[in-house]
This record gives structure tokens, C-alpha cells and sequence, in this order.
């Protein structure tokens, strides 16, 4: 488990919301029931997203597929793509998009 340290704990990042869409923290030292809880819905959603992967994969190789279908894939898609990065925040391994220049070697920002 990663996250910001303060005076030897650590605060992490639960999934989902908290009260008026504000994320939820909880400090300790990733060993406790709430942490476990969080890191089993961050393997449940990583899992999910394979899987979304793998039907992603087969429902564009079908040539009779509806404008509707590819719809609800690219939905799905965007909110598992979501749910993926909250996971690279909890973990600490989503890099800062606005530390980066051009000069990395990460991505780099494109504002709308």
C-alpha cells in the first residue's frame, strides 16, 4: 500500500466518494480491516477491467456490431479506465500530470 506518510502513517486513498463527492482517506498503517477492504475492491476492479478488455476485444472483431453495442462498450470502457486510475492514485503509481513537461520521458498534459 502507498500513499502520503505523516508522522509514520499513511493516508490512503479509498475508492469511491466520500460526502458531497469529496475523496474519502483513511490514516493508518495499511494493515487494518478498511484498508484490506480497500485493496480487495482495487483487485476487484483491476480484474473487472481485464475483463472488460478481453470483451472489448471480441465485440470489435464482430463486424455486425451495432452503433448502440459499441456505446455501451465505450461507456463501460470510460468508467473502468476511471476506476483504473483511481486505483494508480491509491497505489501512488499515477504520476502528476502537472509536473510534466515537454522535456520528461513520461506523457505529457494536453489541455482541452
Amino acid at each position: 500500500m502507498n500513499g502520503k506518510r505523516y508522522e509514520g502513517h499513511t493516508f490512503r486513498l479509498l475508492p469511491g466518494a466520500g460526502p458531497e463527492g469529496k475523496p474519502s482517506y483513511v490514516l493508518g498503517d495499511g494493515t487494518g480491516p478498511v484498508s484490506r477492504m480497500a485493496a480487495s475492491i482495487d483487485s476487484i476492479r483491476l480484474g473487472m477491467a481485464g475483463d472488460l478488455l478481453d470483451h472489448a476485444a471480441d465485440l470489435l472483431a464482430d463486424r455486425k456490431v451495432t452503433g448502440v453495442e459499441l456505446h455501451f462498450l465505450a461507456s463501460r470502457l470510460s468508467e473502468s479506465l476511471r476506476e483504473v486510475l483511481q486505483v494508480a492514485e491509491h497505489r501512488g503509481a499515477r504520476p502528476d500530470a502537472n509536473s510534466l513537461d515537454a522535456d520528461s520521458e513520461g506523457p505529457v498534459r494536453r489541455d482541452p
